[in-house]
């Protein structure tokens, strides 16, 4: 079996498509999951892999959904149960972004940080009780990014099957 030039063009265009997706992960305005869903979906329109790709495409949907979902509902949980509200990830994210833009590559993490920990000074009125709220809402975020690589990750596993397979 061999490959054409343009099912080589669209295999690599999902290839990066997922790896973008991956990166995405880390990387702020990258949609990390729609990115590596539609490498695959990319791959089930316009390659030529038979009907396999539909079910690669199929389950590639499922991962990326869940993997939406758990990514939100796991971490707030955890927020819930320790008492960290939104708003402090909310403050936390918004000086993220100044960060990133203010200290390029490392403007995010420290004004993430930050954002989360003046918020919850100011919520709680002590750094004794300010620095435990913010390690967990480190820890969510942590926690969210994992599950969002992981399904990311998953997905590429199952499109690199369907070219395989499929």
């Amino acid at each position: 079996m061999s490959l054409s030039d343009s099912q080589a063009v669209v295999s690599v265009v999902a290839a990066l498509a997922i790896l973008a997706g991956l990166a995405g992960v880390v990387l702020p305005g990258l949609p990390a999951l729609p990115l590596c869903w539609g490498g695959v979906l990319v791959w089930a329109l316009f390659g030529d892999a038979g009907p396999g790709r539909w079910a690669v495409l199929a389950a590639a949907t499922v991962v990326a959904v869940g993997g939406g979902v758990v990514k939100y509902l796991w971490p707030g949980r955890n927020l819930k149960r320790t008492g960290v509200p939104a708003s402090s990830l909310l403050a936390g994210g918004l000086l993220g972004l100044v960060g990133f833009f203010v200290i390029p590559v490392v403007g995010l993490p420290i004004g993430f940080i930050g954002g989360i920990w003046g918020a919850e000074r100011l919520r709680l009125g002590s750094n004794q009780l300010a620095w435990p709220a913010t390690v967990q809402a480190l820890k969510a975020a942590g926690l969210s990014m994992l599950v969002e690589f992981l399904a990311g990750l998953v997905i590429a596993v199952l499109w690199v099957a369907g070219l395989l397979f499929a």
